[in-house]
């Protein structure tokens, strides 16, 4: 009995992703929790200090570098706020 589908496809894909490390998931991991946290409905606004904590992911650097991956490789839609006041939209790609 499969009780979380969106965990399981997410680790039978990365499975055969070579490009895919640590980083990547616990970012994913974290996205996920806010995701489902947020009803599971797409798209959902993020706050980067909330999914770095969640991630254990300390350096900004690191952050966008591994998001921007994740938007690349085609497991998020990312839309990056502009100012400090508005959140972050992130769309979780359907794998």
């Amino acid at each position: 009995m499969e009780l979380f589908p969106p965990l399981t496809k997410f680790y039978s894909t990365i499975e055969k992703d070579a490009r895919i490390n640590t980083t990547h998931i616990s970012l994913y991991m974290a996205l996920l929790q806010q995701w489902n946290l947020n009803g599971g409905v797409n798209p959902f606004q993020i706050e980067r200090s909330v999914i770095m904590s969640a991630a254990k992911i300390n350096a900004r650097y690191t952050y966008n570098k591994c998001i921007n991956n994740l938007k690349d490789f085609g497991y998020v839609r990312y839309k990056p706020s502009t100012n400090a006041i508005n959140y972050s939209m992130i769309y979780l790609i359907e794998l």
